[in-house]
């Protein structure tokens, strides 16, 4: 797959669900967010590791909480550049219409399994993720939780562009560039078999030998259940990531 290629299923993936929803006529939501975030990496041994990520998801005007997460995931190498995910989520999902006057933040269980593909291409890191979920979402009756929970499906992909760009004191800065497309499944699903459309545009740059921060734009577009009515959300994402390989430590005390 050369650069021509990646670069036109790219505009294809993000252009696709915004021109189909502004060709319709639809109904769509303006609205402004940021994310912060602390991810984590433990590398176990020879192609085991451990993911930690812990996001705060917050509107900007005015200052309330959207969403919470917290996920684990184990990481082992196949080789040949794939990489086979397992997971677990656990979310609080405040209401989307940050002027409501009721505050009722429903719990979300998320089970996944993913596979992560690495296609160099020169200087140029090409990456895809394909992930499949199990939703659980906590059932409510009366504006208040109920017992039990409701499920669905969701499959997602996510095509990535890095490219190593200036030099910064010893570091060099990268770029990252990205487009998400997520379709749902399940007998819950009606009329938002197309869940939500991400791109991505960011920096990182690693402050440490360890240690690497992120800052990017993310254009999230998302049908809601009805159909006809989508969110079309400005986030600003910031990320904090930290690698820690107990495999060297390991060597170091043999030593």
């Amino acid at each position: 797959m050369n650069a021509r290629r990646v670069y036109l299923m790219l505009w294809c993936l993000i252009s696709a669900p915004l021109l189909w929803a502004q060709s319709t006529g639809r109904e769509v939501t303006d609205q402004q967010l940021i994310w912060v975030g602390y991810h984590s990496t433990l590398e176990l041994n020879k192609g085991w590791s451990l993911n930690f990520e812990v996001e705060e998801r917050r509107f900007i005007n005015p200052d309330r909480q959207h969403q919470f997460l917290a996920r684990g995931q184990v990481r082992h190498a196949l080789g040949k550049n794939w990489d086979a995910v397992g997971g677990f989520a656990y979310f609080l999902q405040s209401p989307h219409n940050p002027f409501a006057t009721e505050v009722l933040v429903v719990p979300e269980l998320r089970l996944h399994i993913q596979l992560d593909y690495k296609q160099p291409l020169e200087k140029l890191m090409i990456t895809h993720r394909y992930r499949a979920e199990r939703r659980f979402f906590r059932n409510t009756a009366g504006g208040e939780l109920a017992d039990g929970y409701t499920a669905n499906y969701r499959f997602r992909y996510r095509l990535g562009l890095e490219y190593p760009l200036v030099k910064l004191g010893q570091q060099r800065l990268k770029g990252k560039l990205s487009d998400e497309i997520m379709v749902n499944a399940g007998e819950r699903i009606t009329h938002n078999w197309f869940d939500q459309n991400r791109l991505y545009a960011g920096l990182s740059y690693p402050v440490h030998k360890n240690v690497s921060v992120e800052a990017g734009y993310l254009k999230w577009f998302q049908q809601r259940a009805s159909g006809n009515q989508f969110y079309d959300r400005d986030i600003i994402r910031l990320i904090v990531s930290h690698k820690l390989d107990l495999k060297r430590k390991e060597a170091d005390v043999e030593i």
